[in-house]
């Protein structure tokens, strides 16, 4: 059955490809006058909403349809305002069925999405494949199988997830999806071509799904070294949806390749509650002397997250650990390591660039060819990767 796809898909497909914050360590306030939260507003519509579903779900906490309604609210909150606690509460309202073997196909799409979120890759993909083997007409549970399959490097496989969105998707949605993994194997120029025309033709699809499209071009004409039509695009993007993680990530490590870390630092003061965005606050104040006393403050907190993240044994942002460890604590050698082990589990280009800078620091250019390889082999282009793979490979 052909279907067309809902405004929330694309939301979740936002959340599949954004970084979940890692849970900060213990904040004392100086004194007891210092704020440390704002808190909702009892008379706002959306909290008001989220109250009564939270009352329904408490009487009844087997019904799925409630608690997956509540779980969908929670996550768009969580993408709204960038926070990810919210994410912790969808996982909570799916609680009675999260352990499940086989829960419901809804809430087995939501563990799905969250599972990939905090990299439990296999995880998600066993869900994902029993959700496709029983409802091949899920155009939800084939898009974020394509994005798992995509940070993995399964290109093969999100191209053969993407196609079965053709006759149950939208085409904006479609094509994004298979532009997606186009992009990032030899065909990006072309990729990115058709996109742009299909978002033109599209001019009426959700606001969110623009905005996400817009920033998968800004992205593509990043890598393809045209700042001013990735410019355009951020911004564009931005005009719609100024709080997305990671869209505000995004533009905010083109500002820092600009050379305009002011601009990233203003982008990124009011969003420090997840790391990923914290770590590029730090590294747009370091160059800033000006600034040193708010650069001390930022790097300490970023000091307590990872700290307290290594005693849990959490790797899932090994990725933000690694660049933070090499562009911040100089510490080339460490951060090859988790370069290396980041690179392991997911394979989008912030991490395979990620490998090349702390190879290159390091001086190992020996750590860095299986990676070169790898990119050959599927002919990624990216200028900036491209870039330091000829230094790489310029006699020492």
């Amino acid at each position: 059955m052909s279907i067309s796809l809902p405004m929330k898909l694309l939301l979740l497909l936002a959340l599949c490809l954004s970084a979940l914050a890692a849970h900060a360590a213990p904040y004392l306030p100086s004194s007891g006058s210092q704020v440390i939260e704002t808190l909702p507003r009892r008379a706002d519509p959306v909290q008001q909403d989220i109250e009564r579903l939270r009352k329904q779900v408490r009487s009844s906490p087997n019904d799925v349809r409630l608690a997956t309604t509540l779980a969908r609210r929670y996550i768009d909150i969580g993408r709204a305002e960038t926070d990810p606690r919210y994410f912790g509460y969808a996982q909570a309202a799916l609680a009675p069925w999260w352990n499940a073997k086989a829960p419901p196909h809804e809430v087995r799409l939501l563990r799905a999405t969250l599972m990939q979120s905090t990299h439990h890759f296999q995880e998600a993909m066993d869900d994902l494949d029993a959700i496709t083997a029983a409802d091949p007409g899920n155009a939800q549970a084939w898009l974020t199988r394509a994005t798992v399959q995509t940070v993995r490097g399964d290109f093969d496989g999100a191209t053969a997830s993407c196609a079965r969105l053709s006759s149950i998707a939208s085409q904006l949605a479609s094509f994004t999806c298979v532009g997606n993994v186009a992009g990032v194997t030899g065909r990006l120029a072309a990729s990115e071509q058709l996109l742009a025309q299909t978002l033109a033709r599209n001019s009426d699809a959700p606001r969110e799904e623009q905005a996400w499209v817009l920033t998968l071009l800004a992205e593509m004409a990043t890598r393809r070294g045209d700042p001013a039509s990735a410019e355009a695009r951020f911004r564009s993007a931005l005009a719609i949806s100024p709080r997305d993680s990671y869209l505000l990530g995004a533009y905010a490590d083109f500002l820092l390749d600009q050379k305009r870390p002011r601009e990233a630092a203003d982008l990124l003061r009011d969003h420090q509650r997840i790391d990923a965005l914290l770590l590029r606050y730090a590294l747009a104040l370091q160059p800033q002397a000006a600034r040193k006393a708010d650069y001390d403050a930022a790097v300490k907190e970023l000091d307590a997250r990872f700290g307290a993240a290594m005693q849990r044994g959490d790797s899932v942002h090994q990725r933000e650990q690694a660049r933070y460890t090499l562009f911040l604590k100089r510490d080339a050698k460490t951060a090859l390591v988790l370069a290396q082990q980041n690179w392991l589990v997911q394979k989008e280009p912030a991490d395979t660039r990620l490998v090349l800078e702390a190879a290159l620091a390091q001086g190992n250019r020996e750590a860095a060819e299986p990676v070169m390889r790898w990119i050959e082999k599927h002919r990624l282009e990216d200028v900036a990767i491209g870039a330091l793979m000829q230094r790489l490979r310029v006699p020492a």
